[in-house]
């Protein structure tokens, strides 16, 4: 069910495409309907398409449109996300696999899932799914942004513009964490994982293509600074104007007008 929904404004920050639209729901409809018609487009070129998926309440809008597009052949599709918790057990469902499972894959069964398990082996695990992303190119990242400016877990402290790595442990920082008990995944501060795993931001820049959905007032400051700061790993979604087939999807609530006239 393909729909065409019009942003309210549109701009650009670098090579960054930016629509704003109404609201959360309306970026959510726009969003997946496009990415949608990309992904067939993709399909008709390659036998095999690759896309990365972020887990997180911003996405939920545009995973619900996702699933509803027809026209995918999703066997042909294979599926990655971008980062998961160190220590949750198999089946918690704050794992990012278990949202994933329950949003998308569960309803439209890509052909092959490649899943990141946080809880043993973190060093092999790195090497296991780093050997499973380097194996062709990525087609599509579908991500967000995080309130400190993350991509996937690489905040502030700990990204990098030129990792060497392509799937890295690191700590948390705590306006990270802070992030999951404000999106109602935990309870507090102190049932949030410390470490977790995370592509690194060289994978995530080196797809064909990345849709990027901020809906909602918590992420208004670090949509100013991804498209106001310098590029730089103090906010490191500021890369994404870097990149020359980045489309950045905000509502009414995560942008602020005053900036832009």
């Amino acid at each position: 069910m393909t729909i065409s929904i019009k942003p309210e404004r549109s701009l650009t920050a670098d090579h960054l495409k930016v629509g704003v639209y109404a609201d959360r729901r309306e970026l959510g409809r726009a969003a997946g309907s496009e990415a949608a018609e990309a992904v067939r487009n993709r399909l008709k070129e390659k036998e095999q398409v690759r896309i990365v998926f972020a887990a997180a309440p911003s996405q939920n809008e545009f995973l619900e449109q996702l699933a509803l597009e027809d026209g995918i052949d999703w066997n042909r599709i294979t599926a990655f996300h971008m980062d998961e918790y160190i220590g949750l057990p198999q089946g918690s469902p704050q794992r990012f696999s278990e949202f994933l499972k329950r949003s998308i894959f569960n309803k439209v069964q890509p052909g092959v899932v490649h899943l990141i398990d946080g809880s043993d082996g973190v060093e092999a695990e790195c090497r296991r799914y780093a050997e499973l992303l380097q194996e062709a190119p990525i087609d599509f990242v579908f991500l967000g942004i995080g309130e400190n400016g993350h991509l996937a877990f690489n905040d502030p402290p700990v990204a990098d513009f030129a990792d060497p790595y392509a799937v890295k442990a690191i700590p948390l920082e705590t306006a990270c964490r802070q992030q999951q008990v404000n999106d109602g995944c935990f309870p507090d501060l102190n049932a949030v994982p410390t470490h977790a795993l995370t592509l690194t931001i060289p994978v995530l820049m080196s797809a064909y293509r990345l849709f990027c959905m901020v809906p909602g007032p918590t992420k208004r400051e670090a949509v100013r600074n991804t498209l106001k700061l310098s590029i730089t790993t103090a906010c490191p979604a500021t890369v994404l104007r870097t990149h020359l087939n980045c489309t950045l999807y905000v509502d009414n609530d995560s942008f602020d007008m005053t900036s832009y006239g």
